[in-house]
């Protein structure tokens, strides 16, 4: 009886001393498996990353051409016409008229390079933002501050971090572009409220408007297409999150919430 318990015993501890190497070798093999997925899907998001990264970079240049277009034909154009006409009507005969049009002249002219200033600021975009977000922002109210139509506040609450992330900082640039876009097409606001949060590991972008707002659980998919999955997907491309609060005619908040640095 004895003996037939020791082969059992031999049995079982040859099965376990067999077995077990085979166990091992199958987690060796799932582990080595799922690593290589894991790099795979890694890669994979760097290579999104990067490609919307450019998509970013080019939209941004696109949408400072339209504006430089549109200022130069607009703006410049027309004070530099004002600048030709004016002295071209100037009068030598007479003294006080005359020096009254050149005044004015110089004026128009100072203008023009005022003008021509800030277009300068914006064909260097991405070199602004590179400076840190928070001028690029302030150089984007500039520009919304220029039609006349909006009142615009803006508020920085804790300190900068000391190391940025630019490619970070490129994507809620153009992230703020967008929102900026819809309120001027679609909200109809006359107010706007920017706060620029940063937090311990993280940085909160919060733009609130006084515009007709919406209902954001009726909303179909053309409506959805006013860059609000662009907002959505870019922000989580960087980790972040997007949280909208809106109703018919009482504005909507729009905060990012992203990592940071």
């Amino acid at each position: 009886m004895a003996n037939e318990d020791i082969g059992k015993l031999v049995i079982i501890t040859t099965l376990i001393f067999l077995i077990a190497p085979a166990f091992l070798l199958l987690y060796i093999f799932i582990y080595n498996r799922r690593k290589k997925k894991h790099m795979e899907e890694k890669e994979q998001l760097k290579l999104i990353f990067e490609a919307e990264l450019i998509k970013t970079q080019m939209e941004i240049q696109e949408q400072t051409m339209q504006t430089v277009g549109v200022e130069l034909h607009d703006n410049i154009g027309q004070l530099l016409s004002l600048t030709s006409l004016t002295l071209n009507s100037i009068e030598l005969e007479n003294v006080d008229k005359a020096q009254q049009k050149i005044d004015a002249a110089i004026e128009l002219n100072l203008k023009s390079i005022k003008e021509m200033r800030l277009l300068g600021k914006l064909l260097h975009g991405e070199q602004l933002v590179k400076l840190g977000l928070e001028e690029a922002i302030r150089n984007e109210i500039a520009w919304i501050e220029k039609s006349g139509k909006f009142t615009v506040v803006y508020d920085i609450d804790g300190e900068r971090p000391a190391e940025n992330n630019a490619d970070k900082d490129l994507i809620l640039f153009r992230i703020m572009q967008e929102i900026f876009n819809n309120i001027i097409k679609h909200s109809r606001a006359k107010e706007i409220d920017i706060r620029l949060a940063y937090r311990a590991d993280s940085i909160s972008f919060q733009i609130i408007d006084d515009g007709d707002g919406f209902d954001i659980h009726t909303l179909t998919d053309a409506q959805k297409g006013m860059g609000l999955k662009n907002i959505q997907k870019r922000a989580e491309i960087v980790g972040g999150e997007v949280f909208i609060q809106s109703q018919p005619g009482q504005g909507t908040c729009i905060e990012i919430i992203i990592p940071y640095p």
